[in-house]
């Protein structure tokens, strides 16, 4: 990932130093986990804390929120499953960072300033950007140095687990075995013996209904369900609801019309005259002497400033191209450069300055002024943005009030709903321990099947079932658990039966058959028309029926396979003809040897981490599972 870097070292020095030390000066690897007393967990000694946990939880909500949406059950994250499961991980995390290093591993600022720089989300018109940098972490929670220092952990992690991963074995035998096997062609007939026709003979007395129904009541079982009606207050619902006049649009555009615009950018060129930072006096002395009479030279002459720049410049990233450094904004370059630039204009040229890495003589070049785009481009968004900003504080202003209403008028919804401006949606059956999608979370089902839901009438409270969203339920209706009567489901047990029945006979025919079939005598059997099984494509024979065909000897043709299907009867495949591929082609031939690769390089990161666990000394607390009511 980083060769770049490690080619063109002296390179990055010059030319990206001048982003590096903005980096180094935000702390760079400061960020120091919190909560050490009560360990949740230690690897190595190394103990992992209480803040570092919830964070890693926050994270790790926001993952399955981006995956789920709506759908997202808050409960599941007081599950003990769900906090082992995160705990776990980070231990992992913890265990090959001390591998990494333990290997040597390291992440320089270079390659920091590299990979930051290189996000597009940090950039503005392609070059990297401060303030959208520290914007871009303030909207996650973050700041640099938290961030700088999750990057530089998960690229050590990733240089010990690719190393692994991506050095799996494929001999070219083993990838041309599977090509084969993959693509191995077998031309097969189809023959049935119909359940239907063995169902409609079988005969099922009412006694033995009765006796199936008393041995297997617990396939009659109705579980306990309630119809309820509900409210939903969220910002999504307020926000269809909000109107957005045009005096508001235009004030928005104008108080935030930094975000509809990109900033001026210049461009400049550079003479370097290097000078290290612990040089000697004289030297340093030296090189400004050098520096002075490059910068005479420069203002006697200045279209000979490109010139003058390959020939002295100490900068080999920019000396070959006249010293051009390309458009970058302000911010972008250390300040006492940063400074300058912006200070100058068009064609002219600064006097000397001085930074961590010498003498610099600077050329402004080219202004591209800062553009902002017009309000019709940008209308709708705003209005949008507005929309979203009121819903989000209506929603602020009404939650504490509906919550309250909810549990104050407990015997009726209605006031709730008036208070919001929504209306009592009804009719909906919910089971206990069954959790459809949508809104009804598990928490969400806990409450509407809460003793003082059920037994007392009254409102649950104004559950949280997604970002935004509160949610209260009344039952209407409640019915316990049951057992279906007899009657009810007599006749579904009559056909189970016949179908059983049914099923026993085709096989006991079909097995007759088979045996028929596999010592050569001839049978009058009805066959389908012929067709090709092969691995590597879709077939829609039974799933058991087809891997027998593929996996069957067929050295002795025809062949014959068979498989009971519940739904069908009896099954009876013959085999007539088998077809190898004619030849392997190499591009195929390393596709599939680069997927044996892939499955060999995870198992050896997967046998590797077992290993490390079984050499680490590591302690993990665990998690005491939530009951339920």
């Amino acid at each position: 990932m980083f060769d770049f870097v490690h080619e063109r070292k002296r390179l990055v020095q010059i030319v990206l130093a001048l982003i590096i030390l903005p980096f180094a000066l935000w702390g760079l690897d400061s960020y120091q986990h919190s909560g050490d007393t009560g360990a949740l967990a230690t690897v190595n000694g190394t103990k992992i804390g209480q803040a570092e946990f919830e964070d890693a939880m926050v994270r790790q909500r926001e993952r399955l929120r981006e995956v789920l949406g709506e759908n997202l059950d808050p409960a599941m994250f007081d599950s003990a499953e769900m906090k082992r499961s995160v705990l776990q991980g980070l231990v992992t995390q913890h265990l090959l960072l001390d591998e990494a290093r333990a290997a040597g591993l390291v992440v320089s600022d270079e390659q920091m300033a590299r990979l930051i720089a290189g996000v597009p989300a940090f950039q503005k018109d392609g070059v990297f950007d401060k303030s959208a940098y520290e914007a871009a972490l303030r909207a996650q929670g973050m700041n640099p140095a938290l961030f700088e220092y999750r990057v530089r952990q998960d690229i050590l992690s990733r240089q010990l687990t690719d190393a692994l991963a991506q050095n799996g074995y494929a001999a070219d035998a083993t990838a041309e075995n599977l090509i084969r096997l993959n693509e191995q062609q077998r031309r097969v007939s189809v023959a049935k013996l119909d359940l239907a026709a063995f169902r409609n003979e079988v005969r099922v007395e009412d006694a033995e209904v009765k006796a199936f129904y008393a041995a297997n009541q617990q396939q009659f079982q109705l579980p306990e369900r309630a119809q309820v009606e509900y409210v939903t207050l969220s910002v999504a619902d307020l926000s269809a609801r909000v109107a957005v006049s045009a005096g508001e649009v235009e004030q928005y555009y104008r108080e935030h019309a930094a975000e509809f615009g990109t900033a001026e950018q210049r461009r400049a060129a550079h003479i370097l005259v290097g000078v290290a930072k612990n040089a000697s006096s004289a030297d340093r002395d030296a090189a400004r002497s050098k520096a002075d009479s490059l910068l005479q030279q420069v203002r006697q002459k200045p279209a000979n400033f490109a010139a003058l720049a390959k020939q002295y410049s100490d900068d080999p990233g920019s000396a070959a191209n006249g010293g051009d450094l390309g458009l970058f904004g302000r911010g972008m370059m250390v300040k006492p450069f940063d400074d300058a630039v912006f200070g100058l204009k068009v064609g002219e040229i600064s006097g000397l300055v001085q930074t961590d890495f010498g003498f610099h003589i600077i050329r402004l070049t080219a202004i591209q002024p800062g553009k902002t785009k017009p309000l019709a481009e940008v209308k709708a968004q705003i209005e949008q943005a507005i929309r979203l900003e009121k819903a989000n504080n209506r929603f602020a202003e009404l939650a504490e009030q509906f919550s309250n209403i909810v549990y104050e008028q407990s015997d009726t919804l209605k006031p709730a709903a008036e208070l919001i401006g929504a209306t009592v949606q009804g009719g909906l059956w919910l089971t206990r321990g069954q959790q459809p999608a949508g809104l009804w979370t598990d928490k969400m089902l806990q409450a509407v099947f809460a003793p003082e839901t059920l037994n007392e009438k009254r409102n649950t409270s104004a559950v949280e079932v997604a970002a935004n969203t509160l949610l209260a339920a009344r039952v209407t209706e409640h019915r316990v658990a049951s057992t279906r009567p007899l009657p009810e489901v007599a006749a579904q047990i009559r056909r189970q039966l016949q179908d059983q029945a049914g099923l026993q006979a085709a096989a006991k025919q079909g097995a007759a058959l088979m045996a028929q079939l596999q010592n050569g005598e001839k049978v009058s059997v009805k066959w389908d028309k012929a067709q090709t099984v092969a691995r590597a494509q879709q077939s829609e024979l039974n799933p058991a029926l087809a891997r027998k065909i593929l996996t069957a000897d067929a050295s002795k043709l025809p062949a014959y396979v068979a498989v009971e299907d519940a739904q069908q009867g009896y099954l009876i495949a013959r085999i007539e003809a088998v077809k190898e591929i004619a030849g392997i082609e190499p591009m195929k031939r390393e596709g599939y040897a680069q997927q044996v690769r892939q499955m060999t390089g995870e198992a050896l990161l997967q046998a590797y981490l077992e290993e490390a666990k079984a050499r680490a000394d590591i302690e993990i607390k665990d998690f005491a599972p939530v009951e339920k009511q």
